[in-house]
C-alpha cells in the first residue's frame, strides 16, 4: 500500500509564524493563566487595586498559601504588580499590569460565552443550574417562637 501525504500549495510566508510557533504561543499563554484560582484573581484586580486581606475575602475557598503563591506566580509572569507601602504595619497592594488590563475583553467573552450556553452562576451550583434546596420548614410553624437562647459565662446556649 502507498503512503498517501498532502503537500501544501504554498510554504507559509516568511512573515506568518509557523503552526509549531503558535501552537507554542497559545500553551504558553495557557500556562500563564492556568491555575485554579489565577483567573479569580485577575477578575478580581480588574475594577480596581486590592490588599491581599481583599482578595482572600473576595474569593471564597482559597487558602492563604495558595492565593500567595498564586500572586507570585502571576507577578513572576508580569501580569500583576504588587506595590509595598513603608507604613507600620506594612501595606501591600495588588494591581493588575497593562498586559493584563488586554485580557479584560476576554474575561467579558468568557462571561458572555457562559450566560449565552447556560453555566450555572455560584448561586445556582454545579448540578446543572439546579437550585439550591430550601432550609427544610419546621411543621410547627404557625406556633409562636421558643424563648430566645442565651449563652452562660461558659458559653453554653441556654434558654431564658
Amino acid at each position: 500500500m502507498k503512503k498517501l501525504t498532502i503537500e501544501p500549495a504554498e510554504p507559509p510566508a516568511a512573515s506568518e509564524p509557523c503552526n509549531g510557533d503558535l501552537s507554542a504561543q497559545f500553551h504558553r499563554a495557557l500556562s500563564v493563566l492556568a491555575g485554579k484560582w489565577k483567573g479569580d484573581i485577575l477578575w478580581q484586580l480588574v475594577e480596581r487595586k486590592r490588599r491581599f486581606g481583599e482578595l482572600r475575602q473576595a474569593i471564597p475557598g482559597v487558602t492563604q498559601h495558595m492565593l500567595t503563591t498564586q500572586l507570585r506566580d502571576l507577578e513572576a509572569n508580569g501580569l500583576v504588580k504588587r506595590t509595598v507601602y513603608p507604613e507600620v504595619p506594612p501595606r501591600v497592594e495588588y494591581e493588575m499590569t497593562p498586559s493584563a488590563k488586554a485580557l479584560k475583553p476576554v474575561f467579558d467573552e468568557l462571561y458572555r460565552w457562559a450566560q449565552e450556553h447556560g453555566f450555572p452562576t455560584s448561586a445556582q451550583g454545579a448540578a446543572g443550574g439546579a437550585q439550591p434546596k430550601p432550609a427544610p420548614q419546621s411543621s410547627d410553624a404557625d406556633e409562636p417562637e421558643s424563648q430566645p437562647r442565651k449563652a452562660d459565662r461558659r458559653g453554653v446556649m441556654t434558654t431564658r
